[in-house]
């Protein structure tokens, strides 16, 4: 939407990775709550057929390598637009995105084979982690965050849901 006027990179930083989130009812009724409260703030929709499973592991981590073997094989605008078909497919349809193969389904029939080849890949998983350090150094430890340079140079990072306007003030 603005790519026209402000260069955006995404940094992916492992919201939950790797047993992070007991899934019992107590995380699922703070999950729910949470859920709610972005709604209520802005709009986004959930469903709640992630609650009905008995046993679930919430970890992102593959998630996060799917976005960044997305944006190594073809580029930028292509990890922001995968980025948003795993949220759709996550929060809205209940899919289970540590799944290789649901993450496979999100990408063209052509393109598969070389995603999950790249997928496996130790490059992956290094370029995975270098993005989770690069995330930390920049303050993003909550997501979403946005980092921004500001007239000073200086990084700022905004955390949690920002309007783009709050995002922008001083750039």
């Amino acid at each position: 939407m603005y790519c026209d006027r402000y260069a955006f990179s995404l940094v992916v930083g492992g919201l939950r990775t790797k047993g992070a989130m007991e899934w019992d009812e107590a995380a699922k009724f703070r999950l729910k709550a949470t859920w709610r409260q972005v709604t209520e703030t802005t709009g986004q929709q959930f469903t709640e057929k992630l609650f009905e499973r008995d046993n679930f592991e919430y970890d992102t981590y593959p998630a996060c390598k799917a976005v960044v073997t997305v944006r190594e094989l073809w580029g930028d605008d292509a990890s922001f637009a995968y980025l948003g078909k795993i949220q759709s497919a996550f929060y809205l349809d209940g899919a289970d995105i540590t799944a290789l193969q649901t993450l496979k389904r999100l990408i063209d029939s052509g393109k598969q084979e070389a995603f999950a080849v790249f997928f496996e890949s130790e490059r992956a998983e290094v370029l995975m982690r270098h993005d989770f350090s690069k995330a930390r150094s920049m303050g993003a430890n909550v997501f979403p965050s946005v980092v921004r340079i500001d007239s000073d140079g200086h990084m700022v990072c905004r955390k949690g849901f920002q309007r783009f306007d709050e995002i922008t003030i001083e750039i």
